[in-house]
């Protein structure tokens, strides 16, 4: 794809999240890649929260990845929710 950017931690490439018209963000992954074999198979949606720490501490969700910080100013959690992967982002507010 067209402007990937690799993340060497996790073993994959992500473009198209700037571009999109819909924030839809491509990833690929290398045979390697510790990223769950879940996020790897199934499509995800992305849900923008205040804070992920809090979310992940109400609900009892199985946590596919703990809170990370691949790019400055957003963190990122996976959860798992009736079998499908889904992506927890929160994004630093400019104070």
């Amino acid at each position: 794809m067209p402007c990937e950017t690799y993340l060497e931690k996790l073993r994959l490439y992500v473009s198209g999240f700037d571009t999109s018209p819909f924030g839809i963000e491509w990833m690929r992954f290398e045979k390697d890649s510790p990223v769950n074999d879940l996020v790897q198979a199934v499509p995800h949606v992305a849900f923008e929260v205040s804070n992920i720490d809090l979310e992940l501490s109400m609900h009892d969700f199985q946590v596919l990845s703990r809170p990370e910080s691949y790019f400055e100013g957003m963190k990122v959690a996976m959860i798992e929710h009736n079998g499908a992967p889904i992506e927890l982002i929160e994004f630093e507010k400019n104070k």
